[in-house]
Parts: structure tokens; C-alpha cells; sequence
């Protein structure tokens, strides 16, 4: 099986209860200790990649996401998707050629622009058809909708939108901040995986499975629990440092 059929396999079949949990590496290292822990695959969140190389989410030039998103798939053994937000406004050939020359083997796509304004559906579900033709079964495509978002937080919208980018051809359907009651409605009405973000707590991932998530990730929260975590360890340096004077 090449790495993309062995991804595409880990969403298949999953028994009710028992989701497909893919942290968040922003750089190799963190990457590393991920696949030490034994997840099988892993899902890079474009918030925490810029923001480990000094940039705001959004903002990160399209050159530097995907050698960090390369740098990320050299250092393990395992799958690695990429968020490459809405594509960086590259055609679906360059963006397919580019991503897989970073040996990534999925992708998340989202339905927005600007990080302010959602994208016309049916547009964009022609822009995934084509993604799909251009990479074939080499890319697992996880449509990103931000209806919750940017939108009314319509469920009904959400909904006609997930279907046409399925009908597109994505493989996964990631509704972003969908609140815990509309997503009984959601995994009702979407035929295929449903990837869902969980906070890096074991009880958010638990709720999430019990409710149906197909996947869950955790976008840049992982990163901010580590930066955080540097940060305290830091105040208590600089205390001791103070103490000691």
C-alpha cells in the first residue's frame, strides 16, 4: 500500500466510539515525539506552523508552509496531512504538484478566503473537482466548512455544502466549530468520515467520540498548550533567577 491508500484506510471501517486521532505537528520535533507515541498518522495545522516560524495565521508565505509541511514528513515513518488553508490561490495542478513533492499524502481545504468571508459553494466544489483530478488517489482531501465560522452557523448550510464538496470528490468533511448539539444533525446528514476539533484534553476527544467524529484533530491548540508550557517554565526561571540575586 503506498502511504496515501494506508491514510485513506485509517478513516475506513472505524467502529462507533473509536475515532482517528491525528495531533498537530508544527516542526519536526514535535512531529517526532507524536510518532514515538504511536499515532498512526498525523495532521499539521497551518495556525501553528506560522506561527513557530513568526507569522500570523493566514499570513505565512505559500514557499515556507510547504518546506515546513516537508521538514515535518522527513522526520517520521508516519502519514502526515497538511493544512494549506485555501490553497494559496495556486491552480489545482501546481497546488497538487506541490504538496506531493512534499510527501504529504492529505490535505485540508477550506471553504473560506481572507480568513473573513466564505467562498461560493458551488465554485468551490468545481475547485476541489479538480484538485481530485489532478491528484487521482495520491492526496486524501479533507473539505474544510466554515459555515460556523464566517457563515450564519446554519446547520442546513453547513450541510449543502459538505454534500457538494463530497459529491466533489473530498474524502472527509471537517465542519469547523460546530457546536456539540448540531452534530448529531451533521453526522446524520453527511455521507462519509466527519473530522471534527477537539481541545488536546482527553475529555474533549471523548465527548467528540461519542458523538460520532469520524476523526479528530486539534488545529494549532497543541502548539499553544507547548508554547504556554514554555512560557510558565520560563516565569519560573526568571523567579529563581530574581531569588538568587
Amino acid at each position: 500500500m503506498t502511504a496515501a491508500s494506508t491514510f485513506r484506510a485509517l478513516h475506513r471501517n472505524r467502529a462507533a466510539g473509536d475515532p482517528l486521532v491525528l495531533p498537530g505537528p508544527w516542526d519536526a520535533a514535535s512531529a517526532r515525539v507524536f510518532a514515538d507515541a504511536g499515532f498512526p498518522a498525523l495532521a499539521t495545522p497551518s495556525a501553528g506552523i506560522a506561527a513557530s516560524l513568526g507569522y500570523e495565521d493566514g499570513s505565512i508565505p505559500p514557499d515556507e508552509m510547504f518546506a515546513a509541511v516537508a521538514r515535518i514528513v522527513r522526520a517520521v515513518s508516519v502519514p502526515v496531512s497538511a493544512d494549506i488553508e485555501g490553497g494559496y490561490g495556486l491552480a489545482p495542478r501546481e497546488l497538487v504538484e506541490r504538496l506531493l513533492e512534499t510527501g504529504a499524502v492529505g490535505c485540508n481545504l477550506e471553504d473560506s478566503e481572507e480568513h473573513t468571508t466564505l467562498k461560493d459553494p458551488r465554485r468551490h466544489a468545481e475547485w476541489l473537482a479538480e484538485v481530485r483530478a489532478e491528484a487521482g488517489e495520491a492526496l486524501f482531501i479533507n473539505a474544510r466548512v466554515d459555515t460556523f465560522l464566517f457563515g450564519t452557523g446554519d446547520p442546513a448550510d453547513a450541510l449543502a455544502r459538505a454534500r457538494l464538496y463530497v459529491a466533489a470528490g473530498a474524502d472527509c468533511v471537517y465542519p469547523l466549530l460546530a457546536p456539540p448539539e448540531v452534530f448529531p444533525v451533521l453526522r446524520k446528514g453527511i455521507d462519509g468520515p466527519l473530522n471534527m476539533a477537539a481541545e488536546p484534553d482527553e475529555e474533549s476527544v471523548a465527548e467528540l467520540a461519542r458523538l460520532g467524529a469520524t476523526r479528530i484533530t486539534f488545529g494549532p491548540g497543541m502548539q499553544r498548550r507547548a508554547m504556554a508550557a514554555t512560557g510558565e517554565l520560563a516565569a519560573r526561571l526568571r523567579r529563581g533567577d530574581r531569588a538568587g540575586r
